[in-house]
């Protein structure tokens, strides 16, 4: 049993998830003395991951402890013969740990091309602030300038304040951002919706493709799947938009002004779409990265008259999961959509809300 949890978890052995995990505790903690014995037991745990997988993002503890902020342990660590500065400096940035980031530099660390990727990513405002402070270009490590903008847009992460503090920093940088309303709510800003609504009064209940949500000349990928969402936002509304980008604020500015919380998404060619905002509640990447966690955005539709027993088909292909295949639902209610939905989440990640569910079955919903 413990080797099979420990497999679970991609290590090798038990004994070895017991280290990840002391390792790990103890960085969280700034616990600097048990660090370092258990470094001194097993010099290896200095260049192996932290967290005991090889592919690990997060890296040794030296680069484990920039992702957190442990100072102290990065400068012990340093004295002990730690060797993955520059990589501890990259996470230190992509997780917005600008003192740290700060200390890295001074240590010898150094901008890298491409380096404004990892906030990017993660929607990190502080950090993509601070490679620009650093001198650092806005392009990937390729040179491409719009591949910046495509990640902000297209990236799992979900964070509406870090998202639209980046995507200004980007206009700053000369990156020319389309006057739609799609992009208004990527950039958080009612001002723009507010001028879009005077000019078309139908605007709230328009659709939008999904090349108007993830730009082409943005750099955003030919490829739908790659723009990570939850619920399929391609012929959705404004109101749509913002529950899986978790935009609440946004999305109460609309109900005030008029949104149909039952607006249905288009139907394809193929008899998929129809779905309502409602939907987007069950099966979202906000959820999947730990937001909506009180099911407020199910509670503001259903407050508002959303019909928790709508009936969509949908289809849906996840990517960088064991099975990338599309899979298909139809004639679902939001909680069968919930209840069939392909699912690979582990060790508590999952697309599918169950507080969400829990709330639409009692408002009447029915699988």
């Amino acid at each position: 049993m413990q080797a099979a949890l420990a497999r679970s978890y991609g290590l090798a052995s038990w004994p070895r998830l017991v280290t990840a995990c002391r390792m790990t505790d103890a960085i969280w903690r700034g616990d600097a003395d048990t660090v370092r014995s258990l470094i001194l037991k097993d010099p290896r745990l200095l260049r192996d991951a932290a967290r005991g997988v090889p592919d690990s993002n997060w890296g040794p503890p030296m680069s484990y402890a920039a992702n957190v902020g442990q100072d102290a342990i990065i400068a012990m660590l340093r004295e002990m013969g730690a060797d993955d500065l520059q990589h501890a400096f990259d996470r230190a940035c992509l997780q917005g740990q600008i003192e740290t980031a700060r200390r890295l530099h001074a240590m010898g660390a150094r901008v890298l091309p491409g380096m404004v990727m990892g906030p990017c990513e993660t929607l990190n405002a502080e950090g993509l602030a601070f490679l620009f402070e650093l001198g650092a270009e806005l392009t990937n490590d390729h040179g491409d300038r719009l591949a910046p903008v495509a990640l902000l847009l297209q990236t799992y992460c979900r964070g509406p304040e870090g998202k639209h503090r980046c995507l200004e920093l980007v206009a700053e940088r000369g990156i020319a951002l389309p006057d739609t309303p799609p992009m208004a709510i990527h950039r958080g800003r009612i001002d723009l919706l507010e001028a879009h609504l005077r000019r078309d009064p139908q605007l709230l209940a328009c659709t939008f493709s999904h090349e108007d949500i993830y730009p082409p000349e943005l750099g955003c990928h030919a490829d739908h799947s790659l723009a990570l969402h939850g619920t399929p936002l391609a012929g959705t509304t404004l109101l749509h938009m913002c529950v899986d980008f978790d935009e609440i604020e946004i999305a109460r500015w609309l109900i005030a002004h008029g949104a149909d919380v039952n607006a249905k998404a288009e139907i394809d060619a193929d008899g998929f779409g129809g779905h309502t905002p409602l939907f987007g509640c069950v099966v979202s990447q906000a959820y999947l990265c730990g937001l909506q966690r009180d099911a407020a955005f199910a509670r503001l539709l259903l407050d508002h008259g959303a019909d928790p027993n709508a009936r969509a088909s949908l289809r849906k292909r996840l990517r960088f999961v064991p099975d990338e295949s599309m899979h298909e639902y139809r004639d679902v209610t939001p909680l069968s959509w919930g209840e069939r939905f392909y699912n690979p989440g582990s060790h508590g990640h999952t697309w599918v809300s169950k507080p969400a569910m829990k709330l639409i079955a009692e408002r009447g919903g029915q699988p």
